[in-house]
């Protein structure tokens, strides 16, 4: 009788088992050789839990990473991995988080340590390429905690959220990893040596840096924190280290703009080329500041002024670099009243989630579709004017009508968006309804009653707003919607009313159109013509 702790090596490929020799048994397309036991000390399992997590209602152990998901055709599924599986280690390294793991898992020879739902510990050797992914999906995304911010920002704009929305909107996350995963933006004041030095080492980037000003004891009253303008070194020590990065000003009107704007743009124009862009954003203002640091609004000659110390900046950046470096988000253009920039001077979009050459790259991407969809109708109605000539010269039974241009039913749409960008949808729309004249689309601008008339951006409309708005009007046979509208994966709006309750009020279909021209385009001739 083998002992309780006999190591018995599987492998299995296209559901056969390659070969046997002595307990050993080996895949020679992918080389894995798997190596399980029962964790056993007299019958105990070993207790590894150190943190407690909660998703959904549920506990997740997160330092022995709870697998959710096996990608199908993955490695992980070649090697009988299971959702409940626990991630152990990794070539003996304990996995601190996310980056840990693809860190690790980049390598071509790996040996996984993974706990079963029984009590077996499999060791996995794999061989495979290199920076192949293992195909295995956590139910934790960062297989961590996720940090919130330890400041508090006059700016903040989860202050300025009314009581009573759920409680995931009230979290203030301020975490180096989401940066890299998401885009986020991180002020870097809670950013630990370690993690430090551990982007460092990873050669992690490009890191998303919420900087406001290079004057250390503005930063410091900015982010209402002593430690705000230390953090400014770590920028330095990024940039020496050859970490990609992209900077973002959220500008505050009398506290970092005119001289401080212009200290802190030449002061991060200085870490080019690791600083490969940086924003300037005008600060968001909802109705609800009430106690909070006092904060106005830009006027239109303010966007002007600042309009002209961006371009002022990116002229002397673009004769030094090749870059413009600097850019202003659209809001400001639409403020002051100014043509948004060409797409040239946006550098490759790299800024786009900060609202910076959205509405320049979605007219691009609008026109480009408009006119191949209209080459393809002007295609297909040659088409049928071929086919009802040469079946004219045919002797038929019966009448027969072609249906011409003018025939076409008339399609009647409706767009709501907010404030800020409609008059620049209503522009693209005309552009529309000049190639297709069969569709009548409405643009509807909904005012921001939730947050108040300042917000105008449309990412922050809530469900409500948009029922009170177009409850009783004639929306047409469709109602398109922007995809930020929604929670992200989700058919929910910032206020829970979610997208079956808008449908029902409203009694229309409602399309959601994604964030670029040609998906807008397809969904305006979702009814079949031009496409």
């Amino acid at each position: 009788m083998f002992p309780l702790r006999f190591l018995l090596f599987i492998i299995f490929a296209n559901d056969h088992i390659i070969s046997h020799s002595e307990g050993f048994v080996f895949a020679f397309d992918r080389h894995f050789m798997i190596r399980y036991h029962q964790s056993t000390n007299g019958g105990e399992k070993k207790n590894r839990r150190q943190k407690r997590y909660f998703a959904d209602g549920k506990e997740i152990n997160l330092k022995e990473h709870i697998i959710e998901q096996i990608i199908p055709g993955s490695i992980a599924e070649e090697l009988a991995l299971a959702p409940g599986d626990r991630l152990i280690s990794i070539n003996g390294q304990e996995i601190a988080d996310v980056f840990d793991y693809h860190y690790l898992t980049n390598e071509e020879y790996l040996t996984v340590l993974i706990g079963k739902a029984d009590g077996e510990e499999w060791e996995l050797e794999i061989e495979k390429e290199y920076e192949e992914d293992l195909g295995i999906v956590f139910a934790s995304g960062l297989m961590d905690e996720y940090r919130c911010c330890q400041n508090r920002c006059i700016f903040c704009f989860i202050d300025q959220m009314p009581e009573g929305m759920r409680k995931t909107l009230y979290f203030k996350d301020d975490d180096s990893r989401l940066s890299f995963l998401q885009g986020n933006y991180v002020t870097l004041t809670n950013l630990k040596e370690a993690d430090m030095q551990r982007i460092i080492r990873y050669k992690l980037g490009p890191i998303n840096i919420s900087v406001h000003t290079t004057n250390s004891a503005l930063r410091c009253r900015m982010l209402n924190n002593r430690f705000a303008g230390e953090a400014l070194d770590k920028i330095r020590r990024f940039y020496e280290a050859g970490i990609p990065m992209n900077g973002q000003i959220v500008l505050c009107k009398g506290i970092n703009d005119g001289a401080e704007l212009d200290r802190t743009i030449e002061a991060l124009a200085g870490y080019l080329p690791r600083m490969e862009s940086l924003s300037v954003v005008p600060v968001g203002l909802s109705r609800y500041r009430q106690g909070l640091y006092p904060l106005s609004p830009f006027t239109r000659e303010d966007a002007k002024e600042v309009l002209a110390q961006i371009h002022h900046w990116q002229k002397i950046c673009y004769e030094k670099s090749g870059l413009h470096f600097v850019h202003a988000s659209d809001e400001w253009y639409l403020l002051a009243g100014e043509a948004l920039p060409e797409e040239a001077r946006y550098d490759g979009y790299l800024q786009l989630e900060n609202g910076v050459g959205m509405l320049r790259l979605l007219e691009t991407e609008f026109l480009q579709a408009l006119e191949e969809a209209a080459a393809r109708s002007r295609e297909a109605s040659a088409g049928k004017r071929a086919e009802a000539a040469a079946a004219s010269e045919r002797p038929v039974q019966g009448e027969t009508t072609a249906i011409s241009e003018s025939n076409r039913p008339v399609h009647h749409l409706t767009i709501a968006t907010g404030l800020l960008a409609a008059d620049a949808i209503r522009a693209l729309t005309a552009r529309f309804m000049q190639c297709f004249p069969q569709y009548q689309v409405e643009v509807i601008a909904i005012k921001n009653n939730f947050f108040g008339e300042q917000i105008t951006v449309s990412g922050l409309l809530t469900g409500q707003d948009l029922m009170e708005q177009l409850k009783g009007r004639k929306l047409g046979e469709r109602l398109l919607l922007p995809c930020n509208l929604l929670r992200s994966g989700e058919e929910v709006f910032l206020d829970d009313v979610t997208l079956t309750d808008l449908k029902g009020t409203l009694q229309v279909p409602v399309d959601i159109v994604e964030s670029n021209g040609h998906h807008f385009v397809e969904c305006l001739l979702k009814d079949g013509w031009g496409r």
